[in-house]
């Protein structure tokens, strides 16, 4: 359907059904419908849900429905989780589930979750009726309406038989009002949807709760990793660089005490004291690029990293998506990442290639790992995984393993970088 509208300057084309706005309305209007008549199908999961509930609670006056409480409130977040992961996709966002360790009678989503049971048992079929039956109403009227004059009489969805102009009109006027409320279908999908959205997410004091938790249990690991840290670099000085600078200086008072008598074996002192405070400078070189790595000033973070690939014994490549100036302790946490990382891969992965890339945006910065090894990771049996981990949660940074039997093994890390 095209029509042409001429105007004194300029020629406007209005094209019907074909224009991507009326495409894109009837996609939302499908989709709602989709959403609405499924949403109906989880309303009988709904009443079930209810239903069971409340035999149960009729037991429990007798001792025999108590022991099951428990497990009946679990399986009714069931069907709750079937209508929060459709509420998530309709609406574009992830709705985490709010539940917590313990007992689902104390758990406050329990009443979140019956209360989006009552809710939607009560709403939820009468809403998927209306979006499967008002188009269908729609079509009717527009079939009796074009078909009754050549059949003489057509039995109508109202009750009667049109066979006149004036009970024609009143057809026409009810396809028009069942159209009008098919147009309505996206506003009570959207309704249905973010209801589901405001019941069944965390509430906002246990999200705050559970925040807080997680942030003390993130500061307690950060301050235990900055105390085992001290404790190794007094422990390398000590065992180390300590005892070789009391060497020196015990090599350089018995050269003092021999210098007139002996002067070849004060020379042979003097030589070994220089060989120790040499060795000791080094050691405390070590030290100090294991606080803070002099590559990470000099090359940047890209620098730092593909030098570790280049001491790599395995062939790793290292890709940049993304380059700026992060704070140093947060690119001094991704340096160590990755020097831990490949570490682990040397020892354990039996890899042949690793890929690394560095990407996320000016406030987040992003590791991902990825080595075709042997697979088979896993946190809870060491090789330094929850190392990274602490170390990532100490910046309020997330860390996610796949690694399947058999690899390939992906690390991603995360890092916020508190701009």
């Amino acid at each position: 359907m095209e029509r042409w509208i001429r105007g004194s300057a300029s020629t406007t084309t209005v094209v019907g059904w074909d224009t991507p706005v009326v495409k894109s309305r009837l996609r939302v209007w499908w989709s709602a419908i989709r959403y609405l008549v499924v949403g109906a199908g989880t309303s009988v999961l709904s009443i079930l849900a209810l239903a069971g509930l409340f035999g149960v609670l009729l037991l429990c006056p007798f001792g025999v429905g108590i022991p099951s409480l428990a497990p009946a409130i679990r399986l009714s977040r069931w069907p709750v989780g079937v209508d929060r992961r459709r509420a998530a996709r309709r609406l574009g966002e992830a709705i985490p589930e709010p539940y917590r360790d313990g007992s689902p009678l104390k758990d406050p989503a329990t009443r979140r979750d019956l209360a989006w049971l009552a809710i939607h048992a009560a709403t939820g079929m009468l809403l998927g009726s209306m979006a499967f039956g008002l188009p269908l109403g729609v079509v009717q009227q527009v079939v009796t309406l074009v078909a009754w004059p050549a059949a003489g009489g057509i039995e109508g969805s109202l009750g009667f038989v049109v066979d006149s102009w004036p009970r024609a009109g009143l057809t026409l006027l009810a396809g028009i009002a069942f159209a009008g409320l098919t147009l309505l279908l996206p506003r009570a999908a959207r309704w249905q949807a973010r209801t589901a959205r405001k019941l069944l997410r965390p509430a906002p004091g246990v999200v705050l709760a559970d925040r807080v938790a997680e942030l003390t249990a993130t500061r307690a690991a950060a301050l235990e990793a900055h105390g085992a840290e001290l404790r190794r670099i007094e422990r390398d000085l000590h065992d180390g660089t300590q005892a070789r600078i009391a060497a020196v200086v015990l090599q350089l008072g018995i050269a003092g005490q021999l210098y007139d008598r002996d002067p070849d074996t004060v020379r042979d002192l003097l030589v070994k004291a220089q060989d120790t405070a040499t060795d000791a400078l080094a050691e405390l070189r070590t030290v100090v690029r294991s606080i803070y790595p002099p590559l990470l000033s000099e090359r940047g973070l890209t620098g730092a990293v593909r030098a570790l690939a280049e001491h790599c014994p395995v062939p790793t490549a290292v890709h940049v998506e993304y380059e700026t100036h992060r704070p140093a302790a947060v690119e001094a946490a991704a340096y160590f990442v990755v020097a831990e990382v490949l570490a682990n891969v040397t020892k354990h992965a039996d890899a042949s290639t690793v890929d690394i890339t560095l990407g996320g945006t000016a406030s987040l910065l992003s590791l991902r790992i990825r080595d075709d090894g042997r697979g088979g990771a896993d946190e809870r049996r060491g090789s330094g995984l929850s190392g990274i981990r602490r170390r990532a949660e100490a910046f309020d940074g997330t860390l996610t393993l796949t690694s399947p039997p058999g690899g390939p093994t992906v690390l991603r890390v995360e890092l916020p970088c508190g701009s």
